[in-house]
């Protein structure tokens, strides 16, 4: 039985995995959490979102209740997260983080504090999106340069952070396969005479609309032809799946930062 603990128990990613593992055999909630000041602490979890009882509270610090379980699953945001993996490093717990927008300093921070404790840290906790990052590799040692590479993404208007961490893990996939650098070749805004595109820029571009999930859009174009690669999400579900995929995978594994190429067993070997 894999013991998980849920951060952000009350807003909708947090909420979708407590629904979700309920009826599980092999993984349950044995801890909740969320910001101090939220209705929902005191609560017990599984009243709180129609499950019926489970004795499980709802606590605003995650290190009163971190002894209960193996794994903690974090969908909060980068700095809330960063946090909750020093306190779970020191406790020698697993995790998994599914936050978006970390700064180059905050990586750091992660792979630093991942020496000391088991975390997966993944952009897009889907598995057709970790599917389809594998394809994009594929495809771009493929196609090289010959053809133009454009990322369009779009998501609900609440989401704060732009271009999606997904978008920027793809790009990245493709920027790496081709040997360029993204932070020389990305492009996120067009306006104006900017003249002809250039051979090796990356186009990343941003919709924000009313309550669409996550949309990504990757296409290859050549002269005469183009390939275009898409992922559309319907529902949450399936992120919150892939995250309780990877909970029940890296409580097995040794220190380190890893990420759902891992948990898929996607990864290269001789990478």
């Amino acid at each position: 039985m894999v013991k998980v603990i849920v951060t952000g128990a009350g807003g909708r990613m947090g909420g979708r995995i407590i629904s979700l593992i309920a009826p599980m055999n092999d993984v349950k909630v044995t801890g909740a959490v969320d910001l101090a000041g939220h209705p929902i602490i005191g609560s017990d979890i599984g009243l709180a979102l129609g499950l019926g009882k489970t004795g499980v509270l709802v606590c605003d610090k995650l290190a009163d209740c971190l002894d209960q379980a193996d794994v903690v699953i974090d969908f909060t945001s980068h700095e809330a997260s960063l946090h909750n993996l020093k306190t779970v490093a020191e406790k020698k717990r697993a995790i998994v983080i599914g936050s978006t927008g970390f700064t180059s300093e905050e990586m750091k921070k992660v792979r630093e504090l991942a020496e000391n404790t088991r975390c997966v840290l993944a952009p897009n906790m889907s598995v057709g999106v970790n599917v389809m990052f594998k394809v994009l590799e594929y495809c771009a040692g493929i196609l090289k340069d010959d053809y133009d590479v454009e990322i369009v993404e779009a998501h609900h208007h609440l989401k704060k952070d732009a271009p999606s961490g997904t978008a920027m893990k793809m790009a990245q996939v493709i920027a790496d396969k081709l040997e360029r650098n993204l932070d020389d070749v990305g492009v996120y805004a067009r306006k104006g005479m900017i003249g002809e595109r250039t051979k090796k820029e990356i186009g990343i571009q941003t919709v924000r609309a009313g309550d669409i999930v996550g949309e990504h859009t990757v296409i290859f174009g050549g002269v005469g032809e183009r390939l275009e690669f898409i992922h559309r999400a319907h529902s949450r579900d399936n992120f919150a799946k892939g995250a309780i995929r990877a909970a029940r995978w890296i409580v097995d594994q040794k220190n380190g930062l890893y990420d759902m190429q891992d948990v898929l067993g996607l990864r290269e070997k001789n990478k």
